[in-house]
């Protein structure tokens, strides 16, 4: 269902074939369609492909960008034309004071490195989740959450500060205070126009927030990502409950890239990372462990199901009021 994984190298399986689909490598494993999943009409071959990487970062920054250079090469090496990255791709810190440490400019070293791999691949990179120290740091020691966009020339052409901070105390999962090191972002991005179709940015926590996902979608978005790095408590609860109603409430792809395993010895992420059709299909997903997933983004599809079940000309702002003002 034009969905598929790859193993990292040291776990490769035997070769597992989709009927109608030719595999380039015995690393490959075909993603299932669920029962009542609405047929696609176009070519398989047509469709651009999209890749999503899963890793489990640390403090160690270069190792961090290794692992993640490591799966976007073999992304290109598969035709994908662009590829996810996680929530905190660059590191995640032991406490507020290291990633305040750790953290670097949009112009730093780091993001050249992801610049020169973009060129060198010739793909899109979707960076999910940069701590970034703005042109504000000086003045207030804090950062942003930044999720960046990086065309195949290297070039940045969007950038989304994340707005929704988490700040939270789950039970079993222990506290966390996003807000002691970072600054909540002033405003969405407008949907990107890339060679998979128009993202819409988020971050992680945004995905809880219905209002942002469909202001995206309203704007032109046919891709919605969130990048994450979820818990092992909310993790196995909300992850896939979550982004299978935000794609199926906008009709949107929804493309999300997450940390997996332990980090250090303070935190874990809860994985998963997949992607969801606008008919609330998961039609690719990772398996556990750093790794990626491939899959092809049909618009065709897309713009089928709009027109089958035109929801947002159903809409009713006159009983339940409108999201605000469009975006710019």
């Amino acid at each position: 269902r034009l969905g598929f994984i790859i193993r990292p190298p040291h776990q490769l399986l035997s070769l597992l074939l989709c009927p109608g689909f030719r595999i380039p490598r015995p690393s490959v494993l075909c993603a299932q369609p669920r029962p009542g999943a609405m047929a696609i009409s176009s070519s398989s071959r047509e469709l651009p492909l999209v890749a999503v990487c899963q890793v489990t970062s640390t403090p160690d920054k270069q190792q961090n960008f290794q692992t993640c250079a490591e799966l976007i090469r073999e992304a290109a090496r598969l035709g994908a034309c662009l590829a996810f990255l996680p929530e905190a791709f660059d590191f995640i810190a032991r406490d507020s004071a290291e990633t305040l440490r750790l953290s670097e400019p949009l112009g730093g070293n780091l993001l050249g490195e992801y610049t020169q791999l973009a060129r060198e691949c010739g793909l899109w990179l979707s960076l999910g989740g940069f701590h970034e120290r703005g042109p504000d740091w000086e003045q207030t020691q804090k950062i942003y959450n930044c999720h960046v966009l990086l065309d195949n020339k290297g070039s940045v052409v969007a950038a989304y500060r994340k707005t929704h901070l988490c700040d939270v105390e789950i039970p079993g999962q222990g506290p966390m205070r996003e807000s002691s090191s970072t600054i909540p972002g002033p405003s969405l991005e407008c949907p990107v126009s890339t060679p998979a179709g128009k993202i819409g940015l988020a971050i992680c926590y945004d995905m809880r927030f219905p209002e942002l996902s469909l202001a995206l979608a309203q704007a032109g978005a046919e891709i919605l990502t969130y990048p994450s790095a979820f818990g092992s408590v909310t993790g196995p609860a909300h992850w896939e409950v979550l982004l299978r109603a935000r794609a199926i409430e906008t009709q949107c792809y929804v493309v999300a890239a997450a940390q997996c395993g332990r980090h250090h010895e303070k935190r874990a992420s809860h994985g998963h990372s997949m992607v969801v059709d606008p008919w609330g299909t998961v039609v690719a997903r990772c398996s556990e462990g750093p790794g990626l997933c491939l899959a092809r983004i049909d618009l065709s599809y897309l713009r089928q199901l709009r027109q089958h079940l035109p929801v947002f000309q159903h809409r009713r702002p006159d009983l339940y009021g409108s999201l605000g003002h469009p975006l710019a």
